[in-house]
């Protein structure tokens, strides 16, 4: 019923994250500081952005489907759910239960996807240093 709220709403702490993280990159790399190649190392703001654009994703799938089913709709209070008090009961029950899942499991698999670019960016970087 409402279970996108949840990953809607770790979408829209990641990417203030996301922004502030790259506004510090931007300092960082200002001052001179980066002492690291940009080939072995990907930037954490990128990271985010990946969790973000995977988190948003998800949300506009879920929201159109919930559409398509009547589940929320343009008047108030948007979601049918809310109509009586057992439906809301059964919405946040669903939001802590589904919605929570989902978004634990996609910030795992982000974990995963980030650790595999990591690796792999570590890797590529060791072959280039090896040619030189």
């Amino acid at each position: 019923m409402a279970c996108f709220l949840v990953s809607a709403a770790e979408a829209v702490v990641v990417t203030t994250a996301k922004h502030i993280e790259a506004k510090k990159e931007i300092r960082i790399e200002e001052k001179g500081g980066n002492t690291e190649t940009a080939e072995s190392r990907i930037p954490m703001s990128r990271k985010l952005k990946w969790l973000s654009n995977m988190l948003w994703g998800g949300v506009a799938l879920l929201l159109f489907e919930h559409i398509w089913h009547g589940e929320v709709v343009p008047w108030f209070p948007f979601l049918t759910a809310m109509n009586s008090a057992e439906d809301t009961a059964e919405m946040l029950h669903e939001m802590a239960t589904v919605g929570v899942c989902m978004a634990v499991l996609i910030s795992v698999v982000w974990v995963g996807i980030c650790i595999a670019a990591d690796a792999l960016a570590k890797k590529s970087a060791a072959a280039e240093g090896g040619r030189a």
